[in-house]
């Protein structure tokens, strides 16, 4: 692992938008079988094994419905 050391002077202001991670996605989405309520995920990256995963999900007679980039189970 490597480590940075920064020097700046001028301070950092603003907001930016942080793509979704298919590593964190996958396990919540697993997760969200035990929940027994409607479970809102934000974020979720448009990918094949989120696809694949919500098709698993579905077979065990999961509802979802995907709005944009929210995924509702």
């Amino acid at each position: 692992m490597y480590n940075y050391i920064i020097k700046g002077g001028t301070r950092l202001t603003g907001e930016i938008d942080v793509a979704g991670s298919k590593n964190a996605t996958l396990p919540i989405l697993a997760a969200t079988i035990l929940n027994g309520k409607v479970s809102k995920l934000y974020n979720v990256p448009d990918i094949s094994d989120v696809k694949i995963t919500i098709q698993i999900l579905e077979s065990l007679r999961m509802q979802s419905k995907k709005r944009q980039k929210k995924v509702n189970h």
